[in-house]
């Protein structure tokens, strides 16, 4: 069984013992390349071990400071000496060698495949005869490779990368289950978990047209390899949105539809890799239940949902949950089978998001509630453990019934062993540490282990528990969460998810290349959520055109006509890269799709004027208020506020007053029913009246959901067409746009010396626009900079 530890293995270093260390490090920190006396010294620190005297090593060429770590480093099997007389430390330590001794620290009866070297350009490099530990430093995810593919074995190892070797290599060790040596009948299980993939399978981003190694499950797969290696206990379940959220999606729906009997590329992607369960996101709904019911037809795992129901029968439209026998192995090498129950849910939300598709078909009951009345007749049907695919958000304290972020409140469910979650994009262990409760460091909400691996397969979930017998059964006695983050250095990605989505891959990647019309300049989204943009511009643009034209010879087409659009690409959680970015000259349906990134379609809603100005007040809430009366720093862009939420409703122009309070918080509740940020609001040159009724242009997605305003729409016209088809159609019959914006809205000038800054990917320093009132200040992290901008 892999790690398992006896108690009180590692104990404090004596520090008397280490007087020789010490002179170690000071001569490490004055030098470029490290000794193997200076790393071996190192670890042992790093690993706390029990030093002797060093009477007992053979070696001629330590002295007396170093021979009691070398002794240590010996007993511990770390080391084994250049010869059986010598040690050589001032010998250079090249990198091949450290990660042997890295690897060798962490005790693992699992064996590596040497297969595992052929991701390596160079591997023809390696001198040691010991490929098989070396093989195992790479399935540990010890040793990682160069971005051009290599590994450089040879390489003399630096001062400065001996801490991100020892921090690797130890955050591997503490990363599984620690079962107590004198019980070796508990069973130590591994819970893998991946979430919000969104059709990212292969490492390629569809918009960019080019390879990348920041996402993609292909890269995720290397980590459940090594994952598996170390305990074969494992199980391996996804948490939904796989079928939409990349061209390949779209190109699976409209351009090669799936077909009855059609294995998906997402289910295949999946099956590669032997996952064991999976269940539904928010965006499987995105295409209509038929659609979903031929992707889940030939699924050949279980997908579950337990909290969807048939709106006609009242009975659950797919299956809650399923329990599976997991032969398993104990620390004495015994054989058993837990019965292990999975159960999902996911955020009621869909019946806003896709009414049109869901209304008076299904319905969608609170996600937590759901999970506390299946948990006692999983129980009862022998479920030794209970996993929960939670596809409903984190959430917080408070339990709102149907609300759309619960995972927090499932994890406080009696009988929950551990969550899988996801739906937000963010990270557990990571985000959400101000939250009563939680527990970082061991991956904990409400003492149950749970993770949130990000998103586009970015990071791989770890959840790993302790059974112990209880009569005929098993119960958790232990467990904890954890994260492992995908390799974005290194070129490396299982070739078994590539050949799996290989078709669907290439046709997609083919489709994003047509051409469909020209632009006259650059068009990007840095700045959009500062000023008007040109990625939003083109978008309502072609939205009002479309619909124009629709409306020809019907009741409506008297009204005025609005156009809304949010900047979909513009960073935050998604990461610094996440922006649109289109230069100038030919456009492809791969530019149009880095537009506009989800599978929505064109909906119109008839509002009056005084609706339009509130869907612009809850808008308004994407900023801070700005206290006009300080000279401190004060940050613009509120990030708890979704970007996709910043509504621009062009047809009209308007300012925003930031020194304001916002009248709605993200969600769309009232906090200042007082509150006007929205100002000098005008149609035609005029001041708006607010009885005059329009049609404002817009999406499914928000045409259906509870924005203020919105829910205010008289008339809703829906149009089976996507947004994206109705822009593509727009370059189409114009053959080349101007992406230039009408500057329909702005910030009231605050006066007085006022410091305001925002975020955004750095390298938009280099495309600030001519007289802004931008400035680039500083990089932040991660890709971003602070940018300060003058509201006169």
């Amino acid at each position: 069984m892999s790690f398992i530890r006896k108690a009180g293995m590692w104990i404090a270093v004596m520090a008397l013992a280490f007087s020789g260390f010490s002179m170690s490090v000071a001569k490490a920190a004055g030098a470029q390349d490290v000794t193997r006396g200076e790393f071996i010294a190192a670890v042992v620190e790093a690993l706390e071990l029990e030093l002797g005297d060093g009477s007992t090593i053979e070696f001629t060429d330590v002295d007396e400071s170093l021979a009691p770590i070398i002794e240590a480093a010996q007993q511990h099997g770390l080391i084994k000496g250049a010869t059986s007389t010598e040690f050589k430390p001032d010998e250079k330590l090249t990198r091949e060698h450290a990660f042997l001794i890295a690897s060798r620290a962490v005790k693992s009866e699992e064996t590596y495949p040497v297969t595992l070297l052929d991701r390596f350009k160079d591997k023809a490099d390696f001198k040691t005869d010991e490929l098989e530990e070396l093989a195992k430093s790479v399935g540990l995810d010890l040793f990682r490779g160069y971005e051009d593919g290599t590994a450089k074995p040879q390489q003399i190892v630096t001062n400065g990368q001996v801490k991100k070797i020892i921090d690797r290599m130890l955050a591997v060790y503490n990363a599984a289950p620690e079962v107590d040596e004198t019980n070796k009948d508990a069973i130590a299980l591994r819970i893998l978990g991946t979430s919000d993939l969104h059709t990212n399978f292969v490492n390629y981003d569809y918009y960019q047209d080019k390879p990348t190694n920041e996402f993609g499950l292909a890269k995720t797969a290397l980590l459940i390899e090594a994952a598996r290696a170390e305990n074969p206990n494992s199980l391996l379940f996804d948490n939904g949105d796989l079928i939409q959220g990349t061209p390949l999606g779209g190109y699976k729906v409209s351009v090669d539809p799936l077909e009855k009997g059609e294995l998906h590329p997402a289910l295949a992607a999946l099956q590669a890799l032997d996952f064991d369960a999976s269940t539904l996101g928010n965006h499987e709904f995105n295409y209509g239940l038929d659609y979903l019911d031929l992707v889940l037809a030939e699924s050949p795992f279980p997908i579950v949902n337990a909290n969807v129901y048939d709106a006609e029968t009242g009975k659950n439209r797919y299956t809650p949950y399923v329990i599976m026998d997991k032969e398993v192995v104990d620390g004495n090498g015994e054989t058993h089978v837990l019965k292990v129950g999975v159960i999902g849910v996911v955020a009621p939300g869909i019946m806003r998001w896709d009414r049109s598709h869901l209304e008076g078909k299904v319905t969608a009951e609170d996600a937590a509630d759901t999970v506390g009345k299946f948990v006692p007749e999983m129980k009862e049907a022998g479920a030794d453990v209970v996993i929960v695919l939670s596809h409903s958000g984190m959430g917080d304290e408070i339990h709102t019934k149907e609300e759309d972020d619960v995972a927090y409140q499932i994890t406080a469910i009696d009988g929950v062993d551990a969550v899988l979650t996801g739906h937000n994009h963010s990270v557990f262990p990571g985000d959400y540490a101000d939250l009563k409760n939680v527990d970082s460091e061991n991956g904990t909400v409400n003492g149950t282990p749970i993770v949130m691996p990000g998103k586009f397969g970015s990071h791989l979930g770890v959840m790993d528990l302790v059974l112990e017998k209880d009569g005929e059964s098993w119960k958790v006695v232990s467990g904890k969460g954890s994260l492992r983050e995908i390799d974005s250095k290194s070129d490396a990605a299982s070739e078994k998810v590539i050949a799996a989505v290989k078709e669907a891959h290439e046709g997609t990647i083919e489709y994003v290349r047509s051409p469909v019309g020209k632009t006259t300049s650059a068009i990007t989204s840095y700045f959009s959520l500062v000023k008007d943009d040109p990625s939003i511009q083109i978008v309502t643009n072609a939205q009002k055109w479309y619909v124009e034209e629709q409306l020809k010879g019907t009741e409506y087409e008297s009204l005025p006509i609005l156009s809304a659009g949010a900047p979909f690409k513009a960073g935050g959680r998604n990461g610094a890269n996440y922006y649109t970015d289109i230069p100038a000259g030919q456009v492809a349906i791969k530019n149009v799709a880095d537009l506009y990134v989800y599978d929505n379609t064109v909906n119109a809603i008839v509002l009056t004027g005084a609706d339009v100005k509130e869907w612009l007040e809850m808008s308004a809430g994407q900023f801070n208020q700005i206290d006009p009366a300080s000279t401190e720093e004060q940050d613009l862009v509120n990030p708890e506020f979704r970007t996709y939420n910043f509504d621009v409703i062009d047809g009209v122009t308007y300012e925003i007053d930031v020194t304001q309070p916002a009248k709605y918080d993200y969600a769309g509740k009232t906090v200042n029913a007082d509150a006007n940020r929205i100002v000098n609001l005008q149609y035609d040159g005029k001041e708006i009246d607010p009885e005059q009724k329009f049609v404002v242009v817009t999406n499914n997605y928000r045409a259906s959901g509870s924005f203020p305003g919105v829910v205010n729409a008289t008339d809703k016209i829906e149009y089976a067409y996507e947004n994206r088809e109705a822009i593509m159609d727009y370059m189409i019959a114009e053959e080349t746009i101007d992406p230039s914006t009408d500057d329909n809205w702005k910030f009231v000038p605050v006066k007085g010396d006022v410091k305001i800054v925002f975020e955004t990917a750095e390298k938009a320093k280099d495309l600030i626009p001519t007289d802004s009132g931008i400035e680039f200040v500083a990089p932040t992290k991660d890709g971003f900079a602070n940018f300060s901008i003058q509201l006169k």
